[in-house]
Formats: structure tokens, sequence, C-alpha cells
């Protein structure tokens, strides 16, 4: 005897299809999934319903209801269920790893800068389901275990390590505050960059780049030959308690900004930056000591202040020189830096506000993340063979 299942489609039901009527879509694809998934049941069970076999494999047991979102809106439906195995309807199955999918299609529309409220709109007009900009947001949280063991992936040797930080708005016991990114990117031995972390915490403050810089440490980072950043003063003092004994290249781009303060004149300030630039530019450190100490006597009386930062600020850019010339103007400044931090903030300018730190360390690790691979595929940065 054939099993007949007992969920049949009514006549009507083609009828009003045929005719164009598509409201018993989601009646129609319910009962044809019931069907299916008993049918499955009874070929897992091994005999007909009622029939004593001694082949049979285990016992019907009633069914679950379950709802699932479909194109065609929630529909709920009827799981078999059996008494001892751990039978589960394959097709079901399939639909739960297409929900898995979208969920995760979801996440990387986000990443890819794209708000959650544009992303609840493409997946109604695609699949005629509405999702929630909150649903959207926790979608993007299933990336945190893949995240986080990119965050905490072991490291090696870097000659060089370049450290920045920029800032993103968070909310935190109902008020906005200002996270501090902090960004590390190291060239290895082959000459090619990476994102070797990332953290964000409401302030740029010592404990923090102290606590980033040796979270580096503990990863197995090591060989680092020079560090270049700019003279955040929280970064210095961990700096300097973390890697001691490395040489620092003070970013010449932030020390070009930073002299505007001290000149006094605005008809001269198109003069000595283009002082300060002759003077990275030198062929030589000694040629570049020579400038300085010529600048510093040029401005030492119409403005002292300016000559007596020159004559303080400057040689920290200045280290750069010690490097094999092919390296020199790639590593003068923390540029590389600026243009991630830029990516970012395309990234990051659709949430406007994050809900918490956690939000923002999410969005920002998968930008990184994202960047590292490619630089990983890529060319080489700079090559230390020929340098």
């Amino acid at each position: 005897m054939t099993y007949q299942p007992n969920y049949t489609l009514p006549k009507e039901w083609v009828e009003a299809i045929r005719e164009g009527g598509l409201d018993a879509l989601p009646e129609l694809m319910r009962v044809v999934l019931n069907a299916v998934m008993q049918v499955e049941r009874q070929q897992y069970l091994g005999v007909e319903p009622y029939q004593r076999s001694e082949h049979r494999r285990d016992q019907a047991n009633g069914y679950k209801p379950k709802t699932v979102k479909t194109r065609l809106g929630e529909i709920t439906l009827d799981i078999p269920q059996v008494r001892r195995g751990d039978f589960y309807p394959e097709g079901l199955t399939k639909g739960l790893r297409s929900e898995r999918a979208l969920t995760l299609a979801l996440a990387e529309m986000y990443v890819h800068g794209v708000s959650t409220r544009k992303v609840a709109r493409i997946v109604e007009a695609m699949c005629g389901a509405e999702v929630s900009s909150g649903q959207v947001s926790r979608a993007t949280a299933q990336l945190d275990e893949t995240l986080a063991a990119w965050r905490s992936r072991p490291l090696s040797t870097c000659a060089y390590l370049i450290l920045d930080a920029r800032y993103e708005t968070v909310r935190q016991d109902g008020h906005t505050r200002d996270a501090a990114v902090l960004v590390a990117i190291g060239i290895g031995d082959n000459g090619k960059r990476r994102i070797l972390g990332v953290s964000v915490s409401v302030s740029e403050h010592e404990v923090h780049w102290r606590t980033f810089l040796q979270s580096l440490v503990s990863r197995g980072l090591s060989g680092v030959q020079l560090i270049v950043s700019d003279a955040h003063e929280g970064l210095g003092a961990a700096r300097r308690a973390v890697f001691g004994g490395v040489p620092w290249q003070r970013c010449q781009f932030h020390l070009q900004q930073n002299a505007q303060a001290y000149v006094t004149r605005q008809e001269l300030k198109a003069e000595v930056a283009a002082d300060i630039r002759a003077i990275f530019n030198a062929p030589n450190r000694a040629e570049a000591d020579a400038l300085l100490s010529k600048t510093v006597q040029k401005y030492a009386k119409s403005m002292p202040k300016l000559a007596q930062w020159l004559e303080a600020a400057v040689p920290e850019g200045l280290t750069v020189f010690a490097l094999p010339r092919a390296h020199q103007r790639l590593l003068r400044t923390s540029n590389m830096l600026e243009r991630v931090n830029q990516e970012i903030r395309r990234r990051t300018r659709v949430v406007g506000i994050f809900p918490n730190e956690a939000a923002c360390l999410r969005l920002v690790s998968a930008v990184l993340m994202e960047i590292s691979d490619e630089w990983e595929v890529g060319k080489a940065y700079l090559t230390f063979s020929s340098a």
C-alpha cells in the first residue's frame, strides 16, 4: 500500500492561482512543505504509517510548529518529530542555511557602508519580507566570532610599526562619547603591509595605548626596528614603556601642520612651510641638520617660539634618515594609516552614532580585516633585499 499524505491541494486553489490570484500562495507553500517533510519522515522511519516491520528505525511522534520567513511572508509549518532519533527535515535545513546566508549578506552590506535602513529596504525589495534596522544590526553580531579570531591571531616579526588613532561617536550610559579607535600597521620581512590590530575605547590615554601595544607583543610581534606615529601624549608614554629601545619617527606631515600654530604672521605661513619641507627633503641627515640649524637662526628673533619649537620637534621627524633610502619616502609619515582611516570613516559615516563600543569595534574590525586581506594578496609595499 502506497502512503498518501494527509496534505492535499484543493482544486479551488489551483483555479485561483491560474486566474492570477496569488493570495493563496503562502498557504500553498505551507501545504506542500508539510507534505514533503511528512514523506521525508516516513522514508527515515523505513515503514508506512501503522506498518509493523523489524526494519523500522524509529516511531513517529507528532509535529512541532515552527514559523519561518519566506519571500511570501511568514509561514507556520508542522515539523515532523520522532521519538528517539535526531531526525530533522533536510528541506527545512536547506531553508535555514539560506536564511543564514541572507543574514551574512545583511552583515556584509552593512560592513560595506550601507546603512541599516537601506539594507532593510533592499531586502524588502528583493525578498518581499520586512527586515528591521535592529535585525540588520543583530545580523552583524554573527561576525563577532570571526572578527575576534582575526584580532587575536598570532603575529610575527615586523620591521616597521605604524600607529595612529581616530575617533568615533558612541553611546555610553545614556551619553554620547568620543571613542578612540587605535590601529596598528606592520610591514613584515616580505615587504607587505598588515593590519596588526585594532582597539576601541572612550579614551586615548596612556592606559589604552599601553594595553593595546602590550597585546601586540603578547601575540608575537617582534623585531620592530622603527615606529612611525604622531606625537600623541598617551601614545608616547605607552610607546616608551613597551618599545623603549625602538627608534621613533614622528610623522612629518603632522609636524608641518603643528608648525603653523607657531607662525604669528599669516603672510609667512607658506615660507615657513617651505623651509620645513626643505629640511625633510634633504639628501641626508647631515644636510637636514644643517638646514634645521639655519632655519632656527632665521626665525630666532622674529618668531622665537617657532624657533624653539623647530629646534625641539623637527629632529623627531628626521629619524627616518637612518633607514635605507628606498624606505625613507614611504616611512617618513603615517599617511599610509591616514588613508586607512579615510576608508574607515567612509564606512562609519552611515552609522553616525554607534550604540556602544562593541558595535564600533565590530564594524571597524570588519573594514580593517578586508583591507589587510587585500594587502596580503597584493604587491609588496617595499623591498628589503634591494634596499
